[in-house]
């Protein structure tokens, strides 16, 4: 079965970072179509897969976490503007049956991410 699933760690304070709300688009060119949205539980996790299913359509995805409302909320030191709000990951599918896991390791002046397991 295919799935696509992230999770998200707040670095700064070595913990999971709960309540992120979080948006999937594939994008097709200049058009984007959601696909999924949510909010990380108590783990940094999603309580469902992203995607899920026998396949899942190849093609360019994104992911957006809503990290500068979860920074703010954590007491984190912000600039004004944040120097992080939106954070936005494209990546691409290529492997219809395959699974993917893009987490996101996120703290005030940064992020990181890379393809899991």
């Amino acid at each position: 079965m295919a799935r696509l699933s992230t999770h998200v760690l707040d670095t700064a304070s070595g913990r999971p970072a709960e309540g992120i709300a979080i948006a999937l688009y594939r994008v097709t060119g200049a058009a984007r179509e959601k696909c999924a949205e949510t909010i990380t539980n108590r783990d940094g996790r999603t309580d469902a897969p992203l995607l899920s299913g026998d396949r899942i359509p190849a093609g360019v995805y994104e992911l957006i976490f809503a990290a500068g409302s979860y920074l703010e909320k954590s007491g984190a030191a912000l600039t004004d503007p944040p120097f992080l709000d939106d954070v936005v990951i494209r990546f691409g599918i290529a492997d219809e049956a395959g699974n993917y896991h893009v987490p996101l390791l996120l703290s005030a002046h940064g992020y990181t991410t890379y393809r899991g397991s």
